[in-house]
C-alpha cells in the first residue's frame, strides 16, 4: 500500500477524458498542469486502511457505468470548470462517505460538488474570458463514468494505485 494520502476519482469514458484533457492542456497554466482532467470524489483518504480499498472494490463490482450530465460551464474564481450532475454519483459518494466517516477530512465530509476543472490559477479576466467563450456554444452533454480510480497524492503529481471498473 502507498504511504501518501489517497485520492478517489471517477474514471471517464475515453472520448470524455480526451475532451476534458484537451481543454485542460489548452487553458491550464502549463507549469501547473501535471494532472489529467479528473472528477474527484474524495481528496484525502488514509493510505494504509484496507477497508478503503475493500469498499471501493465491492462498490465498483456492483455498479453499472454511470451516465453523468455536464450541465454548464461555471466560474471557480480564478478558473473554469464544467458542472456535472448525476443522482447515482451522489449516491455512491454518500454511501462511501457514510462508510468512511472516521477517516474523512472536513472537505470530504461535505456535500459532493461534481465538476471537472479545465482552468485554474489564472487571473480573473482570463478566467472570465474562457468561461464566456465556452458558454457561447455550450449544450449540455453526457459523459460516462466507467469506474473508480485510486491515486497516491505526491505533493502535486498523482500516481495511479488501482482502477476499479464498474461491471458491464
Amino acid at each position: 500500500m502507498p504511504d501518501a494520502p489517497l485520492i478517489l476519482t471517477v474514471s471517464l469514458d475515453t472520448a470524455s477524458q480526451n475532451f476534458f484533457n484537451d481543454l485542460r492542456k489548452r487553458h491550464f497554466p502549463p507549469e501547473r498542469n501535471y494532472l489529467d482532467a479528473h472528477l474527484t470524489l474524495f481528496h484525502h483518504l488514509p493510505p494504509n486502511e484496507i477497508q478503503i480499498t475493500d469498499a471501493i472494490r465491492e462498490l465498483a463490482g456492483t455498479r453499472q457505468p454511470l451516465t453523468i450530465q455536464a450541465t454548464n460551464v461555471t466560474s471557480i474564481g480564478n478558473g473554469v470548470a464544467y458542472k456535472l450532475e448525476s443522482d447515482k454519483l451522489v449516491q455512491i459518494h454518500q454511501q462511501l462517505q457514510s462508510r468512511w466517516q472516521p477517516w474523512l477530512i472536513p472537505q470530504d465530509k461535505q456535500k459532493l460538488w461534481p465538476h471537472i476543472t479545465v482552468q485554474n490559477k489564472v487571473d480573473a479576466a482570463r478566467a472570465k474570458a474562457l468561461k464566456a467563450a465556452l458558454e457561447q456554444d455550450f449544450q449540455p452533454f453526457e459523459i460516462v463514468g466507467t469506474g473508480l480510480a485510486l491515486w497516491e497524492y505526491l505533493g502535486g503529481p498523482w500516481k495511479l494505485v488501482e482502477v476499479f471498473d464498474f461491471k458491464r
